[in-house]
Order: C-alpha cells, then sequence, then structure tokens
C-alpha cells in the first residue's frame, strides 16, 4: 500500500554543500533556504554545527540561524554531534536537531573517531538535553546497505542501531545509503528486518544515487509504506568520509516520480527546479537532477 503523501526532508543546505570544497557565501545559503521554503519544502536541514576544522563550509551556521527568515509551518533542523553542538544549536534557536551513528563500526571509527556503542553513549545526554529544551531529535544511520571499508552490513546491526536510537529518544531514524551501493532487493531485505520489530512509521530514508539505484530504492521504501524522504536539491552532496559517494538523489527527481504516482508532497516543481538551478549556478556547475536538465532544456 503506497502513502498518499510524503513527507521531504531537505537536506541540501547542509548534508548537500558540506562536502563542496569553495566556501560558499551566507547570502547564497540564506537565498537556497527561503527559495526551498518558497518551493513548499515543510523540512530543511539548515546547517551544522560541527568542528569547523572537519566540516568548514558548515562554520557559519550560528550565524546563518540568526539571519535565517523563517517561514511559519517550515522545521528548520540542524546536525549536532555532540553537547557542544547542542549548546550552539539552542543559542541559535533551531526548530529540531539530528543525530548521526552507523552501521559500521570502521565507518564510525573514521568518521567520528569511536566505536558505534561509544557514539550512542555521546548522544545520550545530547538527546537528553534536546528533549528537556522541547525540541525533537532526529537520528541518522549511516552506511546501512554498504561501507566503504567493510563491504555489506548485516541488516541485524543497522536494526540494533536503529532500535537503540529510537529507544534514547529519537522520533524517527533516517536509513541512509551513504555510498550509493543498495538495490531493490537489498532494500526490501532491509526494511522488512527492520520492520519485524519496528514501526514503520519511526523510519525515514536517506538514499545517495552513486551507482544510479536511488529512485528505485525509494520506490520499494515506499511499497514498504515509508513516506519520509531525504532528499537533496540539484542532487547536491556526497560525503566526505566515503570516497566516491555521489550526491543524494536529486529532491526535483523524486518530486516528479511522486507526482507522477499520485502521492501529495505540497512542492511546487518549478519552483524547486528554479532553486536548484541557482545554487548550482553559484557553484559554476550543472545540475546533477535528471528533471532539472529536462526541464531546463525544453524551455
Amino acid at each position: 500500500m503506497l502513502p498518499s503523501q510524503v513527507k521531504i526532508v531537505e537536506v541540501g543546505p547542509r548534508d548537500g554543500l558540506q562536502n563542496e570544497s569553495q566556501i560558499i557565501a551566507l547570502s547564497a545559503k540564506l537565498q537556497l533556504i527561503a527559495e526551498l521554503a518558497n518551493a513548499g519544502l515543510k523540512h530543511i536541514e539548515a546547517g551544522s554545527f560541527v568542528s569547523p576544522k572537519w566540516v568548514p563550509q558548515m562554520a557559519d551556521s550560528l550565524t546563518l540561524f540568526q539571519q535565517l527568515t523563517k517561514q511559519s509551518g517550515v522545521v528548520y533542523s540542524a546536525l549536532t554531534p555532540n553537547m557542544q553542538g547542542l549548546e550552539a544549536a539552542l543559542t541559535a534557536n533551531v526548530d529540531e536537531v539530528a543525530i548521526f551513528g552507523a552501521a559500521s563500526e570502521t565507518f564510525s571509527l573514521r568518521n567520528i573517531n569511536c566505536s558505534i556503542a561509544e557514539s550512542l553513549q555521546r548522544f545520550e545526554p545530547v538527546i537528553e538535553k534536546a528533549s528537556a529544551a522541547g525540541l525533537k531529535v532526529r537520528g541518522y544511520v549511516s552506511c546501512v546497505l554498504g561501507c566503504p571499508y567493510e563491504g555489506e552490513i548485516s541488516p541485524d546491526k543497522v536494526a540494533q542501531v536503529t532500535q537503540q536510537m529510537l529507544t534514547m529518544g529519537c522520533y524517527e531514524v533516517s536509513l541512509g545509503d551513504t555510498v550509493g551501493v543498495g538495490t531493490p532487493v537489498k532494500t526490501a531485505q532491509l526494511l522488512e528486518k527492520l520492520m519485524n520489530h519496528i514501526s514503520v512509521d519511526k523510519l525515514a530514508v536517506h538514499f545517495h544515487d552513486t551507482y544510479g539505484q536511488a529512485l528505485a530504492n525509494i520506490l520499494i521504501a515506499l511499497q514498504h509504506g515509508i513516506s519520509v524522504i531525504d532528499s537533496s536539491v540539484a542532487g547536491l552532496g556526497g560525503c566526505p568520509y566515503a570516497k566516491g559517494a555521489a550526491g543524494n538523489v536529486a529532491t526535483e527527481d523524486v518530486i516528479y516520480m511522486l507526482n507522477g504516482m499520485g502521492i501529495e508532497t505540497g512542492v511546487d516543481l518549478a519552483k524547486l527546479v528554479n532553486a536548484g538551478q541557482h545554487i548550482m549556478a553559484q557553484l559554476g556547475r550543472s545540475s546533477q537532477s535528471k528533471v532539472a536538465q529536462a526541464m531546463s532544456s525544453t524551455k
């Protein structure tokens, strides 16, 4: 049974831009976020409170949130990997925060310099303090369908980390195919494993399109009843810790597919394409979205 409507979590301003080597002007980031909200997106991951040493692109997140003109009904969230990040997020008056772990021990060590168990321990006080402050906490699990270091990842491991995040207080966990190696059958197997113990309304999906499998995998997720999809305008992104990982699935391509399936998103595709074209012009590149390319060529 397909969902009648889907919530898109737009990760372009954070997950998309963090991988760009050229520092993007604050004004361009603010314009992008405003245009995404104007296109009808209701959940925008706008920044990240991580060490600027590791992710210099996100060094201006505090200023960005302070200068953001918030639209009514839009959730503006930020990634907060530790207590220091959460303190900054509280100062910035963010609407929601996210934590991120991994289903791969090696990826966890390379990415956040600790084991999976240690990472979850670190998140406990973050979730507690965020919840006490009235902030919802979203969880991300990386490498759910494969790891650049370990190869295939056991669905049992993904289920274990996902369940722990939910038990700790995350309202939802986004399953990330960080290197984009997943295929429809593997996606179905993973979701069936998770849904034996976890309610589908607690799960979201986050696919990268490295091997061109993202839309096919999203279709499988929809068929399993998942109604929250992470995507990135213009297909921006990658992963600074996963060499060769292509961008997130393009929001434009997801919206086009959902429109064609009669699934409601509340997003204006033409406005979304324009937002993608504007940020890609700042980067001096063309949009990675097939839909944006097609719509631009027929103008």
